[in-house]
């Protein structure tokens, strides 16, 4: 389960930042507002956008969420300003409107559905501010999803992280998503950090909650594509390689178009 080191870091960065800025100029907007979560996906999204020279707005949207969290994405932010003069940052605090939500719905649930589903409802906040922010100043809604997240294992919420105008690091893989991170400068703090969704409002990683690290799904993703079953693995990479069968299993429906009842012309 080794890391891909293949990626020519620099040619990925330009295209990327080109690619950003002709979607941008055809869709006639001013530029990108990304959520800046204090991890490693919203700090290199945010760095290439910076690149294209067009109007970037950070955007932090904190719910009762843990400190490191919180300064490692101001962190982020103040180098991003302080390299890119067309970078700007705003801070919309949730927190008191997640309560309010919480008051009005029924709480009387199973407690593990209850949390998710408050979980995900932190998500949903979260992207209707964004898009609060995108129409307000001409913006795009940059997504910060990677490819096993977003086509492995479908980690990200349904019209929360996942509703987005663009995605321009959903084509690599977490690995390939730290190596350009390591180019563009991202702080060491948010590099050498765990990762976390931060959807609870406490230091639980990503790990924890998937069952396997980002490598090990990655290995499992590759192994998938080539055609590769449970069988033809043991201990370890067996349970890893079924971890991620049964998330991509159970994520199909964040992962395929939305099904439509077509209605026959006869």
């Amino acid at each position: 389960m080794i890391k891909n080191t293949t990626m020519q870091v620099e040619k990925t960065n330009t295209h990327i930042v080109d690619w950003l800025k002709t979607y941008a100029e055809n869709a006639k907007v001013n530029g990108f507002v990304i959520g800046i979560s204090g991890g490693v996906d919203s700090a290199v999204t945010s760095t290439l956008c910076a690149q294209t020279g067009l109007q970037v707005l950070c955007v932090e949207m904190p719910i009762h969420q843990a400190h490191s969290h919180v300064t490692r994405g101001r962190e982020h932010i103040e180098q991003l300003k302080n390299r890119f003069p067309n970078v700007t940052s705003i801070e919309a605090d949730l927190t008191s409107v997640f309560e309010s939500f919480k008051k009005i719905v029924p709480d009387n649930v199973e407690t593990d559905k209850l949390h998710l589903s408050l979980a995900n409802t932190r998500a949903r906040l979260r992207m209707t501010t964004l898009y609060y922010f995108a129409g307000i100043y001409g913006l795009l809604v940059a997504g910060t999803g990677n490819k096993v997240e977003d086509f492995g294992v479908g980690f990200f919420t349904k019209y929360g992280d996942g509703g987005v105008d663009l995605s321009p690091i959903a084509d690599l893989m977490k690995s390939e998503v730290y190596l350009l991170g390591s180019y563009l400068k991202t702080p060491d703090s948010i590099l050498k950090a765990s990762p976390s969704d931060g959807l609870f409002g406490d230091e639980r990683t990503d790990e924890e909650q998937l069952g396997a690290s980002y490598d090990e799904l990655e290995w499992a993703m590759n192994q998938d594509e080539s055609g590769k079953s449970a069988n033809d693995f043991s201990g370890r990479e067996k349970t890893v390689f079924e971890i991620y069968k049964r998330l991509n299993t159970i994520n199909q429906h964040k992962m395929k178009a939305i099904p439509v009842c077509l209605i026959p012309t006869n």
